[in-house]
């Protein structure tokens, strides 16, 4: 029997609610990978600007991300539309990036013993954070269809917000993420395309699973 690589680093990019962040949970779950939804970092600092202002600089922030807890970032209000905007402004800092960058090629390349590897899900990952990741994956779905899962999303949480108002926040955002000069959004030539439009969760899992049991397994 073929035996499994021992340490795997995954990398996953992707628009905003286009699935990413649920297959990268199901993957992490499945192989013993650390997860990081690196989109949350982002946007625990958006939050601390708009809801901390007198803490918002670059000492606290330095010392916020070199404490960084996972934990911190499971935050529901974090995923506000509010938030998301700003967090997509935020992403443009050249230097908040810098800061954001060290913790996560810390996890990706220094998970804890416990784990098999590393999962990491954002908008630079599959070129500046792991460009030597054993998969790289860009998960994407039509707009229309993503504004109405990030809507449904935040009504569970009960947030008061339109479906037009986030359609609306949601093509701003992209708008921001491919077209900011300091790590765009992007498919790489290596990044394997994945369409979640009509896809359920347990066939993304799966279609994702096959493609990366082949990899190991060779």
């Amino acid at each position: 029997m073929r035996r499994k690589k021992k340490f795997m680093r995954i990398a996953i990019d992707s628009p905003a609610a286009a699935g990413a962040g649920t297959i990268a949970k199901s993957i992490s779950k499945h192989y013993n990978l650390l997860y990081l939804d690196t989109g949350k970092i982002y946007r625990l600092i958006a939050y601390i600007k708009i809801y901390q202002k007198k803490k918002f600089n670059k000492d606290f922030l330095k010392k916020k991300i070199k404490t960084l807890n996972l934990k911190n970032l499971q935050n529901s209000n974090l995923l506000s539309d509010e938030v998301g905007t700003e967090a997509s402004l935020i992403a443009k800092d050249k230097n908040i990036r810098k800061l954001v960058h060290s913790f996560q090629i810390k996890c990706a390349y220094n998970p804890p013993k416990k784990f098999n590897g590393s999962c990491l899900d954002g908008r630079d990952i599959t070129y500046k954070i792991m460009p030597d990741a054993d998969l790289k994956f860009f998960v994407t779905a039509d707009l229309k269809i993503r504004a109405k899962r990030r809507f449904q999303e935040l009504k569970k949480l009960n947030k008061k917000v339109s479906y037009q108002t986030v359609l609306k926040s949601m093509r701003k955002r992209d708008k921001n993420d491919y077209n900011r000069q300091i790590s765009p959004l992007k498919k790489t030539k290596d990044s394997i395309l994945i369409n979640t439009s009509n896809l359920s969760k347990r066939a993304c899992f799966l279609k994702i699973k096959k493609i990366i049991d082949n990899k190991i397994l060779s």
